[in-house]
């Protein structure tokens, strides 16, 4: 059993940075598949940003295109989000997830198997 806690949200102002962080505990992070959703008030959670076993990496282009940056860091067995110019509409709560096995950077809810409670972001216009 995998436990997923997300860290590093907040309140800022438009234009500023965050880097949003996901420590996993109970399996081997390179082993797994992971991810980023964010589910903003009154919509469905949406896909972000994600990181396959193998190291592929699939963004969201509509919404964070050149904003975001998805990484691992496999000895501290923890995911990070980097988000740059930030804007209001990026205002949600973000959900870090994971899959065993998944190879390849997988953009749906379906797909994973592991959740965190998610970290609030809020930005300020």
């Amino acid at each position: 059993q995998v436990q997923l806690v997300e860290s590093g949200g907040g309140l800022v102002q438009a234009g500023a940075s965050l880097r949003l962080s996901c420590a996993a505990s109970g399996g081997t992070e390179s082993s797994y598949g992971m991810a980023w959703f964010r589910q903003a008030p009154g919509k469905e959670r949406e896909f972000v940003a994600a990181i396959g076993r193998s190291g592929g990496i699939a963004f969201n282009t509509d919404s964070v295109k050149g904003r975001f940056t998805i990484s691992r860091d496999i000895a501290k067995n923890t995911l990070y989000l980097q988000m740059n110019s930030l804007k209001p509409e990026d205002t949600a709560v973000y959900y870090c997830a994971a899959s065993q096995g998944l190879l390849y950077a997988a953009r749906t809810l379906h797909e994973y198997d592991y959740w965190g409670r998610g970290t609030q972001v809020t930005v300020s216009s």
